[in-house]
């Protein structure tokens, strides 16, 4: 009886990438690693978690990489390397405001400046991140210092290569060094290569694709989306502020995001098989069907609404 894997390899572009390839045991490690990961991550969230993450941040983001053709992935990891480092920079920039002796109004003072300053610096800050995310795949197209200022200007940002450069160690520094975080993309990637491995009948080549555009359109209309899934899950229209950060755990739920991204892929394009996808996913995860199927349906509920009102 083949192995078959049910606790939790990164590739890139959609044609090129290859499954069934990955032996068992390196799945295996990768799952559980993944896995940990997903769990230390929720476990040490930052009430600024997620804040970065609206939909106006992420176009920019999507069509910086799109204009510069860098790989997708690099647009998912540049989102990711700009939430983490701003949750940081905010805390530790307004732990330094007085707390002892202050005023309201000069603690607000301190708040205003340090948000201002933050306003002018944040464009830069944004494509910095995309530059480092960039940088993480040496073998893809890579965007020297001379042609990114040219790409500043013509967005209308008047920058030096010293500025850019001091922009990027800034960004480095405040990651404390460590890019190499996981992205939405890799969850997708390593639960499909599972559900390959799994159940061979499944069209993992062909769900990949979709993918793609589902995990786009989820990432974009994030905010949408999960209003829609806390709605449903406490079953009230007006969640209270402690029903909201208690869901932050939901919303910044890697591995949930990834089986779901393949289920709404498999509702599209292989409905039949939807029930054996979901039962399969919620097996690999850990996470129940009832879950995975209530992200796709809000997903897709979301899809067609969004594509009713564009006719």
């Amino acid at each position: 009886m083949a192995k078959r894997l049910t606790c939790f390899p990164c590739h890139r572009d959609v044609g090129s990438l290859k499954f069934h390839e990955t032996s068992f045991d390196l799945l295996k490690d990768l799952l559980i690693y993944l896995n940990k990961i997903n769990k230390d991550n929720l476990d040490g969230l930052s009430k600024y978690s997620g804040s970065f993450k609206q939909k106006r941040l992420v176009e920019y983001i999507f069509l910086i990489t799109q204009e510069l053709r860098l790989d997708p992935t690099v647009g998912y990891h540049a989102v990711e390397l700009l939430q983490r480092f701003m949750v940081k920079h905010l805390t530790d920039t307004l732990a330094t405001i007085p707390s002892q002796g202050a005023h309201a109004d000069e603690a607000t003072s301190y708040e205003d400046v340090i948000f201002d300053n933050l306003k002018d610096k944040f464009p830069l800050i944004l494509f910095s991140c995309v530059q480092l995310a960039n940088k993480l795949f040496l073998h893809r197209h890579m965007i020297d210092t001379s042609t990114a200022v040219q790409f500043l200007h013509s967005l209308g940002l008047s920058v030096s290569k010293q500025t850019l450069l001091e922009s990027e160690l800034m960004v480095f520094k405040g990651l404390e060094y460590r890019l190499n975080v996981l992205n939405p993309l890799m969850y997708v990637e390593v639960i499909l290569e599972v559900l390959g491995h799994n159940e061979p009948s499944i069209p993992v080549e062909r769900l990949y694709r979709i993918c793609h555009h589902a995990l786009q359109f989820i990432t974009l209309d994030q905010t949408a989306i999960y209003e829609s899934l806390l709605r449903i899950t406490i079953q009230c229209v007006s969640p209270t502020r402690e029903q909201r950060e208690k869901f932050v755990t939901v919303t910044e739920d890697r591995m949930l995001l990834g089986a779901g991204v393949i289920a709404v892929a498999t509702y599209i394009l292989c409905f039949k098989k939807r029930q054996q996808v979901v039962c399969e996913l919620s097996h690999i995860t850990g996470i129940s069907r009832r879950s995975i199927s209530d992200f796709a349906h809000v997903t897709l509920v979301h899809i067609v609404g969004t594509s009713s009102s564009a006719v």
